[in-house]
């Protein structure tokens, strides 16, 4: 095998987010969005990002593109660390982001033109005016949307459409990994397979690597080669998408993939729906060891005591549980 294949396009080492929330006139406590958090991505591969609502999932899309500034850890691309304010002007030709939001992510008083073109203009990445029409109008053929859109507003498209004008904004620089925060929570789901299948096709043609993050399981199983899933800044297990479905093995996972549901009856009925007490604990008060141990089932006192080690059990299969050989 070549040693490029085996070299992870991205390398995320030990990343952390931490926000300062003022608790008083002259006080403040970290809120740990992103605590410790390590995992590889392949080049032309796609990692799902699951967990529920305030994970943290968002955060990290946000902070390996240093849209937030990192607390602590690496960021390594294509075998290159991202240290410097050179390096990172370098890596955002090369890593781009399309955002959840299709109302919010566009400015209003831009043409669409003028919003595909955008990361051209900032990177002078066309010399000619001629040049610069020309590779807008290629990029809206991309992602299915006419010539003549290029001059008319965001205001003036369904959300759908909002959406693959953002996509081709993320494209103009001829990315090779995009972040995909949760592009199609927001559209209809007839819409949503339509733009799923955009972005399968866009990865063949254009050999794309993505973090796909979202809550929808059922999205990320149909796009994801790998999966992982987060609960409460950490990172709890990770694995082959199909591994994750068929055999998860850290009891938060367990949760999720029983609450997917399934279109037959009979296998609907059969399927033991795993309901967790309790509310998520805040992240400003989060719990000591293992985060999930208030909710979960199997907790003894040692998860307590300490973080479990995100470890690999199987090949590929990695979780962070004092006891999951014991609940598997």
């Amino acid at each position: 095998m070549a040693e490029q294949e085996k070299t992870p396009l991205v390398d995320i080492r030990h990343l952390k987010k931490y926000f300062n929330i003022s608790t008083g006139m002259f006080s403040s406590k970290p809120l740990k969005a992103v605590d410790d958090v390590s995992f590889t991505i392949k080049k032309g591969e796609t990692l799902g990002l699951v967990g529920e609502s305030g994970c943290g999932k968002t955060t990290v899309g946000r902070t390996i593109l240093q849209l937030y500034k990192p607390t602590g850890g690496e960021i390594i691309y294509d075998g290159k660390p991202v240290r410097t304010a050179k390096d990172l002007a370098a890596f955002r030709t090369k890593a781009t982001m399309v955002f959840q939001d299709p109302y919010s992510s566009l400015n209003p008083r831009m043409t669409v033109a003028d919003i595909i073109a955008e990361p051209l203009d900032v990177h002078n990445l066309c010399k000619t005016k001629e040049e610069r029409r020309e590779r807008v109008l290629q990029l809206m053929d991309y992602v299915g949307l006419n010539s003549e859109h290029a001059s008319r507003y965001a205001h003036e498209f369904s959300g759908g459409q909002r959406q693959r004008i953002g996509i081709a904004r993320s494209l103009a620089v001829n990315p090779e990994f995009i972040v995909c925060d949760e592009p199609v929570s927001a559209l209809d789901v007839s819409i949503q397979a339509q733009v799923i299948n955009m972005f399968d096709e866009l990865q063949d043609k254009l050999g794309l690597t993505y973090l796909f993050i979202a809550h929808d399981l059922l999205v990320v199983r149909h796009i994801s080669d790998r999966i992982a899933v987060m609960y409460l800044g950490k990172m709890v297990e990770l694995a082959e998408a199909r591994d994750i479905y068929d055999h998860p093995l850290h009891p938060y996972s367990k949760s999720l993939i029983s609450s997917v549901p399934v279109p037959d009856p009979k296998v609907a009925r059969a399927n033991q729906r795993i309901v967790l007490k309790g509310d998520i604990p805040s992240p400003l008060n989060a719990p000591s060891g293992c985060p999930f141990r208030t909710r979960c089932q199997y907790a003894t006192d040692a998860c307590a005591q300490s973080m479990p080690e995100f470890k690999e059990v199987k090949p590929g299969h990695f979780v962070a549980c004092h006891r999951t050989e014991e609940i598997n």
